[in-house]
């Protein structure tokens, strides 16, 4: 059929999908990386500065998908208001962030099995998920929707019933011999920095990929039965619920652990859960873990598809890729990603400390950069609207302009040039030159210097804007 997705997402599914795409294994187990590095204070400030920065982010996308309501989304937004050739570079960008990050989630969840039962090998729980996962693709964008929607809502309630439990700690209503001393202290004790001011900035990158996966809902914008009602609304419910969620987490963790015994190898939210004799605490937050992990893999799968779509239908690849079922699924599309997924789980196997070291560090701040082209396709939308004599037609009062998309360029700009000062983060940006230089490469020779392609990349770059 001729690739045309079903607006079917309802506006309670596209919600979840934005609150709860961006909790995951970055809140649930990386925290405890940002706490021991940066400190208590230093952390509670790293998350702040995050939660502003995808907030400032997310009201972009909010405008901008809103204004083009198109399933590619910020790779539809960059090519039409910054250039074909950067529009390329973050879908594909955004493609190799989902694709690796479901060869690492089919591998993790299948690590996390093996706690339960010990003697069935990782391959074949990781086989398991990848087909529940694909059966929930497969069939309609609704029951996506509606998959993602109840496995979403699992973490939603392990961190409610967290924050819950924290305050109880913290206000001495629930405590035992591990908790008499725990306090707000905890976030002074050290002083504010223990490890220099430097350290909260390092850990930022690290904060950034907790926060990632929000801007996920703009995707959904071309298959929304409302864009414009359901985009808008998800953007205001999500920030304040993510604020509570992410920085009420954090400063709780950093309240009851001491930053200097906040370790790498558990979940610190099984730390906080064991420090009040809650039995079971590492099989339920195992389960929790398990779960997102589940729900990013469910998120990452449809991501990736929808931006394989996205580029087949500006006829930047092949138009294969832009065919669709009786159901509006793209089919083709889905396979073609969900491959990528198993190419990069067998890499990380048989090419563990080369191949996909890389991918995975090259992926770990290609989502900075996509976020870095979205607030820059929002002060390019700006500067048309200006052009054109329709600043009215602007969602945000006049005050927001140009200041919101800039600070948000400007911030996401900054996460990726403060890696330079973390040794054990370089190595993302050194890869991601000739990432960049690849991509771009290839676009201007296949599309601009090689005849046969000319063609195509001029009809995809000349439909204007709100088409």
């Amino acid at each position: 059929m001729a690739g045309k997705l079903k607006r079917a997402m309802t506006a309670r599914q596209i919600q979840m999908i934005g609150l709860a795409s961006g909790i995951g294994t970055g809140l649930f187990l990386s925290s405890a990386y940002t706490i021991h590095t940066a400190g208590a204070f230093g952390t509670i400030l790293a998350y702040s500065i995050g939660a502003i920065l995808v907030y400032l982010v997310m009201l972009s996308v909010a405008e901008l998908s809103i204004a083009m309501p198109q399933t590619g989304a910020f790779h539809y937004h960059a090519q039409k208001l910054i250039g074909p050739a950067t529009g390329f570079f973050v879908a594909i960008s955004y493609w190799l962030t989902w694709t690796v990050a479901l060869g690492s989630e089919f591998t993790a969840s299948g690590i996390i099995m093996q706690r339960w039962f010990p003697n069935v090998p990782v391959w074949a729980f990781s086989g398991l998920f990848i087909v529940i996962i694909l059966l929930s693709n497969i069939f309609s964008v609704k029951i996506f929707g509606e998959s993602e929607y109840w496995l979403a809502a699992i973490k939603v309630v392990a961190i409610i019933a967290f924050l819950v439990i924290g305050v109880l700690i913290l206000t001495g209503v629930l405590h035992s011999s591990q908790t008499q001393n725990v306090g707000f202290q905890n976030v002074f004790s050290h002083g504010l920095f223990p490890n220099g001011i430097g350290a909260v900035f390092t850990t930022m990158l690290a904060v950034n990929f907790a926060f990632s996966g929000t801007e996920l809902m703009a995707i959904t914008a071309g298959e929304a039965a409302d864009p414009t009602h359901a985009i808008a609304k998800a953007v205001k419910a999500v920030w304040w619920r993510q604020v509570i969620f992410f920085i009420g987490s954090i400063t709780i963790l950093a309240a009851i652990i001491p930053y200097e015994k906040a370790g790498v190898t558990q979940s610190p939210f099984v730390t906080v859960f064991s420090m009040i004799g809650i039995p079971y605490a590492a099989d339920i937050m195992n389960f929790v873990i398990l779960t997102g992990i589940i729900s990013m893999a469910n998120s990452g799968l449809y991501a990736s598809t929808r931006m394989l779509w996205s580029l087949s239908h500006e006829g930047l690849i092949s138009a294969k890729f832009e065919k669709v079922n009786q159901n509006g699924i793209p089919i083709r599309a889905l396979l073609a990603s969900l491959v990528g997924a198993l190419l990069a789980l067998g890499s990380s196997f048989m090419a563990a400390g080369s191949l996909y070291l890389i991918l995975v560090e090259v992926s770990g701040l290609a989502v900075v950069f996509v976020w870095v082209a979205i607030s820059w396709s929002h002060y390019k939308y700006y500067q048309l609207l200006t052009r054109e004599k329709r600043t009215q037609d602007l969602r945000y009062p006049k005050w927001a302009y140009p200041l919101l998309p800039l600070a948000g360029f400007i911030g996401s700009s900054l996460s990726i040039i403060l890696v330079v000062f973390d040794p054990e983060q370089l190595g993302a940006l050194l890869w991601s030159i000739p990432f960049i230089i690849i991509v771009y490469g290839y676009y201007y020779l296949r599309f601009k210097w090689w005849p046969k392609h000319h063609l195509t990349a001029v009809k995809a770059s000349k439909q204007t804007v709100g088409e």
